[in-house]
């Protein structure tokens, strides 16, 4: 993430990612601020072992794409809806990205730290095969959280 301000909004992304086993290396690194730190942590991460990264920022949002910039992982861009645009600036820095530097996104907005885990081990799961299994009894229990709320909105009625 950008700023330490930002993990209170990310916090359901870390635990997501532990809900399934994952445990996250949580860093507070900038694209403006520190970019010799971000570009090296960016250049070592599959050295280190990652797989994924996700990166957090709200305005300019540079910091998924310079993480792109430095490394052939996928990279997740989290863009945070804060003022004065309400996230749109973070969006657009965060999916329009030159040909050659990709840069998956997800939504602005409560959803989009969760979303973003759990992309991420949706890629993940493309290797672990137990991760996929779990991921699957996750969407079964999403679709009966979903009908037994229509049943009770059937029964209100």
């Amino acid at each position: 993430m950008g700023s330490d301000s930002d993990f209170e909004r990310l916090e359901p992304a870390v635990a997501t990612l532990r809900q399934f086993g994952v445990e996250p290396a949580v860093r507070v690194l900038s694209a403006h601020r520190t970019p010799a730190e971000a570009c090296g942590f960016a250049a070592a991460a599959r050295a280190d072992g990652f797989q994924v990264l996700l990166c957090a920022a709200g305005g300019a949002a540079h910091l998924a794409g310079v993480v792109a910039a430095h490394t052939s992982l996928p990279v997740i861009g989290i863009p945070l809806d804060n003022p004065p645009l309400g996230g749109l600036d973070a969006l657009l820095s965060t999916t329009q990205m030159p040909g050659g530097v990709p840069v998956g996104s997800v939504g602005v907005g409560r959803g989009g730290p969760v979303n973003a885990a759990l992309l991420a081990l949706r890629i993940l799961s493309c290797s672990d095969p137990e991760l996929a299994r779990a991921l699957d009894e996750f969407r079964g229990s999403q679709r009966e959280k979903v009908l037994a709320k229509d049943a009770q909105l059937q029964d209100r009625l």
